[in-house]
């Protein structure tokens, strides 16, 4: 009964932010997944449809240097990575999609670690 509440206040919230935030190719958008063992980030051209860059826990470097890959420190190298492959890329600016998640924990921490190395938003 209480994860059925979660799930719905998530996808309620995700609504929200999803109908006001939309990445184009100037300023794609960061969206943000997480599961109970993993973390997973992209950034999405929605005009063209394409994702531009990702990374998770479960990517192959990232996955031999973490022990969990739930926690705050794996969502936080994530966002480093993540941050470094777009601006490798040439993105500078993104608008972030939190996905529905409150921002705060591991969402504020990949958030925090990609600002920390470039990104804008």
């Amino acid at each position: 009964m209480k994860t059925e509440k979660i799930r719905k206040a998530v996808s309620r919230r995700k609504y929200h932010v999803r109908k006001k935030i939309f990445g184009t190719r100037e300023r794609p958008r960061l969206s943000v997944f997480r599961s109970n063992k993993n973390i997973y980030a992209q950034i999405i051209d929605d005009v063209a449809g394409v994702t531009l860059v990702s990374a998770s826990t479960r990517s192959g470097s990232l996955h031999d240097q973490l022990r969990n890959g739930g926690d705050i420190k794996a969502a936080a190298v994530v966002g480093e990575s993540l941050a470094k492959e777009a601006i490798g890329v040439g993105i500078k600016c993104v608008c972030f999609d939190r996905s529905g998640y409150k921002f705060h924990g591991r969402c504020k921490a990949l958030a925090d670690s990609a600002r920390k190395v470039g990104l804008v938003f």
